[in-house]
């Protein structure tokens, strides 16, 4: 899913059953690099443990639709158009 030249996210094995992911706009020593820890539950299912606060599911398929998935939130996140703010003329002194 990742067609940028430079992708935002990296999915990391660190065991033959853990992977991170990790947030590649911040370094390795700043708490918000890592985005989620994997955990292979099954042979066809994985937990995740959501570092961030983040509206996703907690159990994938596998570890990559655990990345498509933040992916996806990251682009749809993107492409919202911002929230207009009410602008009112400063009050007068009386």
């Amino acid at each position: 899913m990742s067609e940028d030249p430079e992708p935002r996210y990296e999915l990391r094995r660190i065991t033959p059953s853990e992977w991170v992911l990790n947030d590649l706009r911040f370094p390795a020593d700043d708490p918000r690099h890592v985005v989620a820890c994997v955990y292979e539950y099954a042979e066809t299912e994985v937990e995740v443990v959501w570092v961030r606060d983040l509206p996703l599911a907690t159990r994938y398929a596998n570890a990559l639709e655990v990345l498509e998935d933040v992916e996806r939130m990251q682009v749809a996140n993107r492409a919202t158009r911002p929230i207009p703010i009410p602008h009112h003329p400063p009050l007068r002194a009386k």
